[in-house]
């Protein structure tokens, strides 16, 4: 007969709450720096609610108002060292950090407002309103808040999009040699999606220091979180990644306190990660100054009886009946600080010209210099100063043959033997003698707490690169064991590693590598066969590099590991087995960023391309004897393409082909073709020819998927097509 037996969780999770005695035994300093923190905070965005409304902050306005609580109450505990993401609604959560860093041991209620705080609340205004003096020159807003030195290091308008990053953070904090913890707040919304969910079962597995706090304010926009979960007790999700996880009131300030000084009893002694859910409630509708029930998701009666728990009431009221305040000194500090918002709004407001009385303007010397808006997309270079740069013509007399897949492992070891920040993550990259193609031979073994194998879990892991790069105390390289693979990582790559440095003021550093494996013709169908080229050329951020050759992989991927940018490293499963020119005694050599290598010099057509084609390419033209000048790229982004090389080779032939592998839709080639088109239209004879792969992706069955993309013989027919030959 079947038995059944009940299953319990491997690790506690609990419910913490406060009575009146727990805020008899709390020291008075902490209850006036919570007082404090609860009050500039709610009149700061008070503030920016009234500015949304007479339409001076351009975008959304997410206000916390009413969920102070949760964030005051945990950052509070933190260090300067510890460091924190969070939401689009991130206002409270980025201000209760910042304030804790500037005054650690509180701010006095009583008092006048110290400078730095009035510096800081302006500062963040000016980053929300969009202004040139605000964090990052206003390019982030009211959803993209990151002040580094604090340990704020961004909050985040995709939902469980700063997730993977926090984790990357914690990781950073533990293989430093620290104690340090990393803290990543979220809402009710981002505990389904994929990439919390991904960061949860990784942080478990790696036991990273690292803090899931949820602020649980029951709505994602106008949807109850009823309505999308069985389990409403958000924190549930911990227990099944065997994460210890706490459930408490997040309108108690003081019981979020509690329950985050043992979440951090906990992080810092190395036990892993915790999940705090701390039950709270946003007084306004998703975005602007009117209340949910406004728009009738919401009834008054339920937001009347969470206005009855406010936070600083509470608090308020504790510190009266404890004798700590008086009823007048709590109300003087609202008011000061109210005035204090104001004053603020003095120093970016003017009067509107010819406007309605009252009419408020933005002074038009607050904005930045439209002539900025590119800048800092990536860096100036100037990282590689110092560096020698040679080429293949340096050694020439040293060249011999080596295996490609030899390349690839062995300047992974050389590096990192010389760069103890150099960090490999991926799938089975640390088993299976160097990974599924041998790309990382023998670093396991050398390495072993820097070859990392993963979960399969791409939007975690390549967040999670993510973050340690932003971080700046490691250099992570991060594999695909498919190029497709990208798409899993979206967000993460796109929305993430390749905008952070723009869109945090343009003078961050985001040293990730990725490398990403291209297998058409291996028989692994369309989810596992694309040539990426085309879509990461379109998202600006990337330097992206493809080598043909063992001596270019080792060189360009030199420089890729010397960049403070995101890299993209193309490469092609045919040239793992391949063998051509290196110098396996010396792989400390470095080919400069933004220099193509003429492969064939020739007079009468520009062929134009990249990675395992140009091997297809010069086959092609030995075959038909065509005076081709055969330019392999070598970088393909369009800040790093070669165009005084690419230029000088069509003003000789005055006729272009751009050839590559993959399919039409995703093509790398129009978007060069065009770029060739628009800037050498005068040297042009002819269009801009192009050689591709099909329309469709390469499927399963061995002659369709032949005939889905470009080799040898399409190259071949191209060519005799357009030479009329």
């Amino acid at each position: 007969m079947a038995q059944h037996q009940q299953l319990d969780p491997a690790v506690p999770w609990t419910e913490l709450t406060v009575d009146d005695t727990d805020w008899d035994a709390a020291d008075p300093g902490l209850l006036t720096a919570m007082l404090s923190q609860l009050v500039l905070i709610r009149t700061f965005e008070e503030l920016v609610l009234e500015l949304a409304a007479e339409g001076l902050v351009h975008g959304p306005a997410h206000s916390s108002i009413g969920q102070e609580g949760g964030a005051v109450g945990s950052a509070i505990a933190l260090r300067s060292s510890d460091t924190v993401n969070g939401s689009h609604r991130g206002h409270h959560q980025f201000l209760a950090k910042a304030l804790s860093h500037l005054h650690p041991g509180g701010i006095d209620p009583t008092a006048p407002f110290p400078s730095d705080v009035e510096a800081l609340l302006l500062r963040t205004l000016r980053e929300i309103c969009g202004l040139d003096q605000g964090f990052s020159h206003g390019r982030g807003g009211s959803m993209h808040l990151q002040w580094i030195e604090a340990g704020a290091i961004g909050t985040n308008a995709i939902v469980g999009g700063g997730v993977p990053l926090a984790a990357g953070s914690a990781w950073a904090h533990r293989h430093a040699g620290t104690d340090d913890v990393a803290v990543t707040y979220f809402g009710d919304g981002a505990t389904s999606i994929g990439s919390t969910l991904e960061t949860m079962n990784l942080a478990g597995a790696w036991s990273l220091p690292l803090c899931f706090f949820i602020e649980n304010n029951l709505y994602a926009v106008s949807t109850h979180v009823s309505e999308v979960t069985a389990e409403t007790r958000l924190s549930g999700r911990g227990p099944g990644f065997g994460i210890r996880s706490w459930k408490v009131d997040g309108m108690d300030p003081l019981a979020v306190h509690l329950a985050m000084q043992e979440a951090l009893g906990h992080l810092r002694s190395g036990r892993g990660p915790a999940v705090v859910e701390a039950d709270v409630y946003r007084y306004f509708h998703q975005n602007g100054p009117f209340p949910g029930s406004a728009f009738r998701y919401r009834t008054k009666e339920e937001e009347a009886w969470w206005r009855e728990r406010d936070p600083i009431a509470r608090t308020g009221a504790h510190l009266v009946r404890r004798g700590i305040l008086t009823a007048e000194q709590v109300d003087e500090c609202t008011t000061r600080a109210q005035h204090l918002m104001q004053g603020l709004a003095t120093v970016l407001l003017e009067p509107a010209p010819g406007g309605k009385p009252g009419e408020r303007r933005i002074k038009p010397a607050e904005w930045p210099d439209p002539a900025m808006v590119d800048a800092g997309v990536r860096g100036d270079l100037s990282e590689l100063d110092g560096i020698e740069f040679t080429d293949v013509e340096d050694h020439t007399h040293r060249l011999q043959d080596e295996k490609f897949i030899d390349a690839v492992a062995g300047v992974m070891r050389r590096r990192m033997e010389t760069d103890p920040r150099i960090v490999v993550l991926g799938e089975d990259v640390h088993r299976l003698s160097g990974g599924t193609n041998g790309a990382t031979k023998g670093l396991t073994d050398a390495f072993p707490d820097r070859v990392l194998g993963t979960p399969i879990s791409e939007n975690a892991f390549t967040g999670l690169g993510g973050g340690m790069a932003l971080d700046g105390r490691f250099r992570p390289v991060v594999e695909f064991m498919y190029a497709d693979f990208m798409w899993v990582a979206a967000d993460q790559l796109f929305n993430q590693v390749a905008k952070a440095r723009h869109m945090f003021g343009g003078t961050g550093k985001v040293p990730f590598v990725l490398r990403s494996k291209t297998a058409m013709g291996t028989g692994y169908g369309s989810q596992h066969s694309m040539d990426p080229a085309g879509v990461y050329v379109t998202s600006a951020g990337f330097r992206i590099i493809a080598p043909s050759t063992p001596y270019d992989y080792v060189g360009l991927m030199n420089t890729a590991l010397a960049l403070d940018d995101p890299v993209v490293v193309l490469e092609h499963v045919d040239l793992y087995a391949s063998t051509g020119p290196g110098m396996p005694d010396d792989y400390d050599h470095y080919l400069p960023v933004g220099r193509a290598r003429v492969r064939r010099r020739g007079d009468r057509i520009s062929v134009l391309t990249y990675g395992v084609m140009v091997n297809h390419v010069l086959e092609a033209v030995d075959q038909l004897g065509v005076d081709a000048d055969v330019v392999d790229l070598r970088w393909l982004d369009r800040a790093s393409l070669d165009w005084d090389t690419i230029t000088a080779s069509v003003q000789r032939t005055n006729e272009v082909v751009i050839v590559e592998q993959g399919a039409r839709g995703t093509s790398y080639g129009s978007w060069l073709g065009d770029e060739v088109a628009r800037r050498l239209f005068d040297w042009l004879d002819a269009p801009v020819h192009r050689v591709h792969g099909g329309e469709a992706s390469p499927t399963i069955s061995k002659v369709l998927e032949r005939a889905s993309f470009a080799r040898t013989e399409e190259v071949v027919a191209a060519l005799q097509k357009i030479l009329g030959e």
